[in-house]
């Protein structure tokens, strides 16, 4: 619920609620004063043609009563004629009596009529100072919502330009990441190269040329990872000497480290990848290796252990288990 300012003043509501009640309550004091002028006025009106009436009353009476008076002089009054006087004078009485309470009525209804049309004009005059009010309140309302929704309409622009910005930066970020995950794939197309390594073994003490090896970061059966080498114008490792042995073995920091080598069996009988034949002073199984894995299992590929010491690091193993592999090339060899 949306809460407002204890204080009116300080919401345009509760500012339009005052102006509205300090314009009713302007209102009836105008009403209050103009009622007291106008019922005053009329009333100094009604007592004035009250007394214009009753002095004219009573003029006429008296100049009445002379005229009598001439007469009742001038002439000696007959028999009867005393009685028949006096009923015409209470008639006379009552006769003026009616006029001048005719006439008040008269007045007070002229008054009260002058009143009505007073009032009238007075409200026709209020209705249209209210009309005009009405007209400006309204008109500051408008003023006010408009100027609101101007900036509504304002911040909507600038919400959907910030949302335009931060779409085109979007794109932007997406068109970097393509770019990021291209450079990835070349680099490790590079690191590949990278990973080929030269070793120069002392072969009869004397530095024989260095070969070209590559250590693989991935795992593959032995099968798979000869085949790699040979995409490579390589293949898996030969070891011809103790000094390789030893070379080889220092080629990675990892003691845990575990790959194919380029030795295998067939037919019983071990043999390199290049033809050639394992020889006895060029041997460095584990103790108890080879074992051929027994008569359940098959192990007809080799493996090197770092685990294990350098010269007792050859395991036979199955070659259908996934291991890392070491390439060997020939320098001299076009890539």
């Amino acid at each position: 619920m949306r809460k407002y300012p204890a204080n009116p003043l300080t919401h345009p509501q509760g500012t339009w609620t005052l102006e509205k009640i300090n314009i009713s309550n302007q209102r009836i004091k105008n009403l209050h004063c103009f009622l007291s002028c106008s019922v005053g006025c009329e009333l100094n009106n009604l007592s004035l043609h009250f007394l214009t009436a009753t002095s004219t009353t009573i003029r006429a009476t008296r100049r009445m009563q002379e005229i009598e008076m001439a007469d009742y002089v001038n002439q000696q009054p007959r028999n009867g004629q005393e009685l028949s006087g006096d009923t015409n004078q209470s008639a006379e009485r009552r006769l003026c009596r009616l006029l001048l309470l005719s006439f008040g009525l008269l007045c007070i209804i002229q008054a009260t009529l002058n009143i009505s049309l007073r009032l009238t004009l007075h409200s026709s005059n209020e209705s249209t100072l209210a009309e005009c009010n009405t007209t400006q309140l309204v008109q500051k309302v408008q003023t006010s919502c408009d100027t609101h929704c101007n900036e509504l309409q304002e911040r909507f622009n600038a919400l959907t330009r910030d949302r335009d910005q931060l779409q085109n930066r979007i794109s932007q970020l997406n068109n970097d990441l393509k770019d990021v995950t291209e450079e990835r794939d070349r680099l490790r197309i590079q690191m590949r190269v990278l990973q080929l390594r030269t070793v120069s073994v002392l072969q009869d003490g004397e530095r024989s040329t260095p070969d070209v090896y590559f250590l693989s970061s991935e795992s593959k059966t032995w099968e798979d990872s000869r085949k790699y080498c040979q995409s490579e114008s390589a293949d898996l490792v030969v070891i011809n000497s103790e000094q390789e042995q030893k070379a080889l073995y220092r080629l990675d920091g990892d003691v845990d480290l575990l790959f194919w080598i380029g030795l295998y069996d067939t037919a019983g009988t071990f043999k390199w990848v290049d033809g050639s034949a394992l020889t006895k002073p060029t041997t460095f199984w584990q103790v108890g290796q080879p074992d051929r894995g027994g008569p359940n299992n098959r192990e007809d590929c080799v493996e090197m252990y770092h685990f294990n010491p350098v010269l007792a690091s050859w395991n036979d193993a199955p070659c259908g288990h996934k291991r890392r592999w070491l390439c060997e090339r020939d320098p001299c060899t076009d890539s």
